[in-house]
């Protein structure tokens, strides 16, 4: 991406979209991106994930579904700073709207933050939910990591090919956690069987 593919379609059109973002800016817009970008920043992901895991542990008194949501959120994290570590990959080359934190524009951490937390949320409530119409609403939510991307880019802080990859990181431990701890028939305990006396003596 950095250096191989970097003359090769789409890379070679990013730099364009960025331009067009920044000329394109306005006051509103400043503030409506601003807003989505601080939704996508850590404090705050921490904080929504946080109190949804202790309402959902109050309502439903059981651990499963607030384990699942800090298990994917915190996930993603991890995948996020591992990959900065293995890409240094610079910001885009225009005027940036937001102070830059000293890691690499690959992959964008906030919207993978924002597809973990709020894909996870959505994918809970849709489970829980009995109305058909109420589970289609629940995923609207997906509307707030797209936002949160767009932002990203409108601020001059990353590449599209970053926040496209931060979708699928955000995705892939989505369903990585939800196999592991919402699919039912995943048991998290062993079934132990007491041997019969006959089976004990030989």
């Amino acid at each position: 991406m950095t250096k191989v593919l970097s003359k090769d379609w789409p890379f070679t059109i990013e730099d364009a979209v960025n331009r067009d973002f920044a000329a394109a800016r306005t006051g509103d817009w400043n503030g409506v991106t601003g807003f989505f970008s601080l939704v996508g920043s850590t404090p705050v992901i921490i904080g929504v994930a946080v109190l949804a895991a202790v309402v959902l542990r109050l309502r439903l008194h059981r651990w499963r579904e607030s384990i699942f949501l800090c298990l994917a959120v915190a996930a993603q994290a991890v995948v996020f700073f591992f990959t900065t570590l293995a890409i240094d990959r610079a910001r885009p080359a225009v005027p940036k709207m937001d102070v830059s934190p000293p890691t690499s524009s690959f992959p964008s951490g906030h919207t993978s933050a924002a597809v973990a937390l709020y894909a996870g949320l959505a994918l809970v409530l849709s489970l829980l939910l009995k109305r058909a119409w109420l589970k289609a609403a629940c995923w609207l939510l997906i509307l707030v990591p797209v936002a949160v991307a767009v932002s990203r880019l409108y601020r001059g802080m990353h590449h599209p090919s970053d926040v496209t990859a931060s979708f699928v990181n955000g995705a892939v431990c989505v369903t990585i956690a939800a196999r592991a701890l919402l699919d039912r028939t995943v048991t998290w305990t062993k079934s132990f069987h007491r041997a019969s006396p006959m089976s004990s003596t030989s």
